[in-house]
């Protein structure tokens, strides 16, 4: 008893406040209540989500695997819903304060890591695996990890391709195919995506 008074008188701020935003905002304030739930539905199996997670649209969610999501997760899945699939023994591990836009795709047969404060534009394609090798279409490609750090930026329509790392803060441009590793604070555009310049910081 004791331990859901002092919850709920930790929480008392926030109810506050959102009691306030209603005030001013009510409809704008019922939008982010409904993308809370949206979201707490939409990634009921996984192992964890953090808190204030929020999607506004639909995520089609597949987890045989693990998916952890951290604190305030923001979610456009409207004009085309997004999707993440874990498969048997894969991971997506989804960092705090993330961004993620519309018709984004993200696919995990081993580990898929996206950094805190990332931003992924619209269309965007990450998957660890190419799902077969070349001349054996039945045979299952091999699978090779995929890391983001911190407050990388994937333009729209980027595709991430297995087994690469993108540093703090890289930048890639619209379009482009990312092949090999993205130095930190590094722009790379382009098929195959290559370093443009470095980015102040």
């Amino acid at each position: 008893m004791g331990e859901l008074a002092s919850e709920s008188r930790a929480r008392a701020p926030e109810v506050r406040r959102t009691f306030a935003r209603f005030q001013e905002d009510p409809m704008g304030t019922l939008r982010v209540v409904l993308a809370v739930l949206r979201a707490r539905r939409a990634f009921r199996h996984c192992q964890r989500v953090g808190e204030r997670a929020r999607l506004f649209g639909s995520c089609s969610v597949e987890n045989q695997g693990s998916i952890t999501i951290g604190d305030r997760l923001l979610m456009h899945g409207g004009t085309v819903r997004c999707e993440m699939v874990a498969q048997r023994s894969g991971r997506i591990e989804i960092g705090s304060r993330v961004f993620i836009n519309y018709g984004t795709s993200i696919s995990a047969h081993r580990l898929v890591r996206i950094g805190d404060e990332c931003q992924i534009g619209q269309y965007a394609i990450i998957m660890d695996s190419d799902y077969h090798t070349p001349g054996h279409l039945k045979i299952p490609g091999e699978a090779r990890p995929i890391v983001l750090g911190s407050r990388v930026w994937l333009g729209a329509r980027v595709t991430v391709l297995k087994g690469v790392t993108i540093g703090e803060g890289a930048v890639v441009a619209a379009g482009s195919v990312v092949t090999k590793d993205v130095p930190a604070w590094t722009m790379v555009a382009g098929v195959p995506a290559v370093p443009v310049r470095e980015i102040a910081h």
